[in-house]
């Protein structure tokens, strides 16, 4: 049966009024899933005066209270923990327990929002000058709103709107149309929490309802996360709007591999990461950077047969390494890629692209690829591909390693392999990348850090989760106060010291 999905505003679902819907597809099988609505700017429109309605009441709730309704939001999610990440799986096409990850990692940012009153203190200084205080403090902007992406349809959202509403903020999210059920639910428990109707609000759309948000001026930050040309699309329309605005990019991520590394483990971690949903995770390692001839030779002799023996299955199918990706276009963009790759020289060591899966030949799957002998003026190399496919990129000495790794445009993560600790720290020190592994493939902060990429993976001076978070989505106020005490000074003439 085809759905007609609902947009989610002031406590309740509301059907679309704009005409216009988006197909959403099954990865399994490639069956019609549902239909989604699309937001006209007038629904967006009526979403925001919503928000803003609701505001005032939450920010003047303690924030106490607020974290609160964080805590019994846990306690809810975990209740079906099972039944959404099944929801999820289906919906994206990842593994259910790589979903579950998915949805874990955002609850990890839920859990640091319940300390949301030691966020929000200000600074208290008494008697900065005769008989005066001074103290500060943080206020929440108003109505904000989140553009997430379709890989992580839990993680992201709640990595934007917990941290906004725990401020005291009102939240307006845009999550993809590839796969809205969980975002739905989300939004869905959070008022079943005791969140007010309007404070978190679910709207459908395209660019059209990107461009309401961009362009409304009651809203007044917007956090995103997707690829880099809408990375900074948005991050440029929004600061001229005079919106604050957080959006991370696309990504490239190298793993360097020196001579001394446990190739053992260093096979076992290329394998997840590069290989994991798919590789169609914004942290996913894409670059295999191994360092000296004999060192390239041994990694790509281990990992042929591993890749070769990677399990594609469906996303319900407890034993298989990834399912499918998340559409039948974005299957052709991959294979694509991997076309490229042969025609530009690289050595295809293992091919993935004619993979079907029996019983599910609609479905959009595709094995695991691997190159060796890629250069960096490859477009597959250049390019993010976000998908199963992992490119040998052999450099003579940890020199050429790291300054593969620090010219590329992106700068999202990366990881070294090695048992050298001055390697590690230098590269550490060197490396030109906002999150970095040693021995960890996949360097995602955890929720009291903050995540974020350099170079043009991330726009905008502030990062996701952690105190950033808090920092992005309050506003400071400075209070210099003074009770007069019957003493006339007379009129000052001069600035105000304290002296």
């Amino acid at each position: 049966m085809i759905q007609e999905l609902t947009h989610f505003i002031g406590g309740k679902h509301v059907k679309g009024t704009s005409g216009r819907f988006a197909d959403a597809f099954w990865p399994m099988t490639g069956e019609l899933a549902s239909k989604v609505p699309l937001a006209s700017k007038a629904e967006v429109r009526a979403a925001v005066e919503n928000a803003k309605a609701a505001q005032p009441a939450w920010a003047a709730t303690n924030p106490q209270r607020r974290a609160r309704v964080m805590m019994r939001f846990l306690e809810l999610v975990h209740a079906e923990y099972d039944s959404l990440a099944t929801l999820l799986a289906k919906e994206h096409g990842k593994t259910v327990a790589d979903a579950k990850g998915d949805i874990q990692r955002g609850l990890e940012v839920v859990e640091f929002c319940i300390g949301a009153p030691q966020m929000l203190k200000g600074e208290f200084t008494d008697g900065a000058g005769p008989g005066i205080d001074m103290y500060s403090m943080r206020q929440p902007l108003g109505v904000v709103a989140g553009i997430t992406p379709f890989n992580f349809p839990a993680m992201i959202p709640l990595w934007k709107c917990a941290p906004a509403i725990a401020a005291g903020n009102a939240f307006i999210l845009k999550p993809s149309e590839r796969d809205v059920g969980v975002p739905l639910r989300i939004a869905e428990l959070f008022i079943e929490a005791g969140l007010p109707a309007g404070i978190l609000n679910v709207v459908q759309g395209d660019k059209e309802a990107v461009d309401a948000l961009l362009d409304d001026q009651d809203v007044k930050a917007i956090g995103f996360v997707g690829s880099t040309p809408i990375a900074e699309y948005v991050y440029t329309r929004g600061t001229a709007a005079g919106k604050r605005v957080q959006c991370f990019g696309g990504a490239k991520n190298h793993m360097v591999i020196m001579p001394d590394a446990d190739m053992d483990q260093v096979v076992d971690a290329l394998m997840g990461a590069g290989y994991g949903s798919a590789g169609e995770r914004c942290m996913a390692i894409s670059v295999a950077v191994p360092v000296g001839k004999a060192t390239a030779d041994r990694l790509v002799e281990a990992l042929i047969p591993r890749v070769e023996s990677l399990k594609v299955g469906t996303s319900l199918d407890p034993a298989a390494d990834f399912g499918p990706v998340v559409t039948k276009e974005h299957l052709a963009k991959v294979k694509s890629y991997v076309d490229i790759g042969v025609a530009e020289g690289a050595s295809l060591k293992v091919d993935g692209r004619n993979f079907k899966l029996q019983g599910y030949e609609n479905g959009y799957y595709m094995g695991g690829c691997l190159f060796d002998n890629v250069t960096k003026d490859m477009r597959i190399y250049k390019e993010e591909i976000f998908g199963p496919v992992l490119s040998v990129v052999r450099a003579k000495d940890y020199a050429e390693g790291l300054a593969l790794c620090n010219d590329h445009e992106y700068g999202n993560g990366v990881a070294i392999y090695t048992r050298d600790g001055d390697a590690a720290r230098d590269f550490a020190s060197k490396v030109q990348v906002g999150m970095v592994g040693i021995n960890v493939p996949i360097p995602v902060p955890l929720a009291y850090y903050t995540f974020g990429g350099w170079k043009r993976s991330g726009f905008g001076d502030l990062n996701q989760h952690g105190p950033d978070a808090f920092r992005f989505y309050t506003k400071t106020k400075t209070v210099t106060s003074r009770w007069p005490s019957g003493i006339k000074d007379g009129a000052e003439f001069v600035i105000p010291t304290m002296r």
